[in-house]
């Protein structure tokens, strides 16, 4: 199992044909990841519960998240403007670099009748974003905690173009996406 700073060292000479990339300088990278957590209005419901969300995204990601805030009051969801209403979590460099490792080859594949990503969570901008309902496939959380569980998204931001060299890119990185589907009538 090769680590992403293994496989990056190696995507112009493997991809750099298929991709049309005339120079080393314009190989896809990842840029950032940022994990989000959506705590809505917990935070005057039970402020252990908010707490408890932020300490578990710091086990995930291995930073320490920080609180969102309201842009606006809506009387109809109980919030005022400035109440955190979520937690984010911006990674760069090595701590990034690990937890994409840790995302493509131990938590993805715990999830429950995984059988892969769609290419449609990849936008136009080459930006591939993933919602996962249960945060405990991460290995660093506990087991106990299991009455709490809650999800997240988490959005990986590359350099790439366009949606196709972007998933070009991510295949050769090890993301684990769906098999395209053949047509019928090429089989008969």
């Amino acid at each position: 199992m090769k680590s992403y700073k293994e496989k990056q060292a190696k995507v112009f000479e493997t991809l750099g044909s298929d991709l049309g990339l005339k120079n080393v300088m314009e190989t896809p990278r990842i840029e950032k990841i940022v994990v989000n957590v959506g705590t809505g209005t917990m935070q005057k419901k039970d402020r252990k519960k908010n707490d408890f969300i932020a300490e578990q995204l710091a086990l995930i990601t291995g930073q320490k998240p920080s609180g969102r805030q309201a842009k606006q009051s809506i009387a109809g969801f109980k919030s005022r403007e400035g109440d955190v209403v979520g937690q984010a979590v911006t990674l760069r460099g090595e701590v990034m670099e690990s937890f994409f490792d840790k995302l493509v080859n131990i938590a993805l594949p715990r999830t429950k009748d995984f059988r892969g990503l769609e290419t449609k969570s990849i936008d136009k901008m080459g930006n591939l974003t993933i919602g996962i309902k249960e945060h405990t496939i991460f290995p660093e959380t506990g087991d106990e905690e299991l009455a709490n569980i809650f999800g997240l998204s988490i959005t990986v931001v590359t350099t790439a173009d366009n949606k196709k060299s972007a998933e070009a890119y991510l295949r050769f990185l090890g993301v684990p996406f769906k098999k395209p589907i053949e047509d019928k009538k090429t089989k008969a």
